[in-house]
């Protein structure tokens, strides 16, 4: 820390700068009138000018600081001329298009009037974006799944599950009925064909009910239940039909032929709960 200058004279302004720079050197920063009116022993008047001094010599270091060389203009025009002069560039093949424009679109511009077809039509996207023809297809565009092989698989199935049901109906004494005695005498009937008709009708209904999703949800419980103890109760009667004609069996065990007269019945109970629950909105109370 510098030390209070001591003068027996009135000194200059001149000659307090060099005292006040080294004060503020050691604090780091121009002191304030009041601090080199106390360090320099002098009066307000004399203290405010060598503060001024301090401040206009930082100012103009500062300014100093912040100049920066201008180049020589000729030099400048040099460079300018060398920068501006560009290297051999390829020469692309076809022009720069601004916007992908649709491939398969009427209008076309450029070179897209005469590009190959097989570009166009999706070979090759020439956008960034899909294209119509390359494009996920969204579900409104989705062609529907077609059913008719289902056809195909049903029509043996349908032979199998049709003999099979009327052959163990026959063993368990379904056979051939006058539906309508006074009336028409002469018209006969198999009733075994109440059992393939009903149960297995009845299992495709409840099947779909169960997977369209457009039902209650009680209905839909319901529907997927017994969709599935109906084709089980289809796979038993094969099974046993099968079993008893494979042991020359004329006659089907009474528990046999206790389950199969119940299965009329119950399919009717189970389509009819069916339809009700299918055509009734829900409520708060199970």
């Amino acid at each position: 820390m510098s030390t209070p200058l001591r003068t027996t004279y009135p000194a200059p302004v001149e000659d307090l700068i060099p005292a006040a720079r080294r004060l503020a050197a050691d604090l780091g920063e121009i002191p304030s009138q009041n601090r080199l009116m106390k360090h320099l022993r002098v009066g307000k008047d004399k203290a405010k000018a060598v503060h001024t001094a301090l401040t206009a010599e930082q100012t103009q270091t500062h300014a100093e600081t912040h100049l920066h060389s201008v180049p020589d203009p000729d030099e400048t025009s040099a460079t300018t001329e060398v920068a501006e002069t560009p290297a051999e560039t390829p020469v692309e093949e076809f022009p720069q298009v601004s916007e992908p424009v649709d491939p398969v679109s009427p209008v076309r511009s450029g070179w897209r009037k005469w590009a190959p077809r097989f570009l166009q039509r999706g070979g090759i996207s020439l956008a960034d974006e899909p294209t119509t023809e390359t494009a996920p297809e969204t579900e409104t565009d989705a062609r529907p799944i077609r059913s008719w092989p289902v056809l195909l698989l049903a029509l043996p199935a349908f032979v199998a599950v049709w003999s099979g049901w009327v052959g163990l109906g026959e063993l368990t004494g379904f056979g051939v009925v006058h539906p309508l005695p006074g009336i028409a005498d002469g018209f006969t009937i198999n009733s075994a064909i109440t059992l393939p008709i009903g149960v297995e009708t009845y299992a495709a209904f409840a099947l779909r009910v169960w997977l369209s999703g457009r039902v209650p949800a009680r209905a839909r419980k319901f529907a997927k239940r017994t969709a599935l103890s109906a084709l089980a109760l289809g796979a038993l009667g094969q099974v046993a039909y099968h079993l008893l004609e494979a042991q020359g069996v004329t006659s089907a065990p009474w528990p046999i032929t206790t389950a199969v007269a119940c299965l009329p019945v119950a399919v009717l109970g189970m389509g009819a709960a069916l339809a009700h629950l299918i055509n009734t909105r829900e409520n708060g109370s199970n």
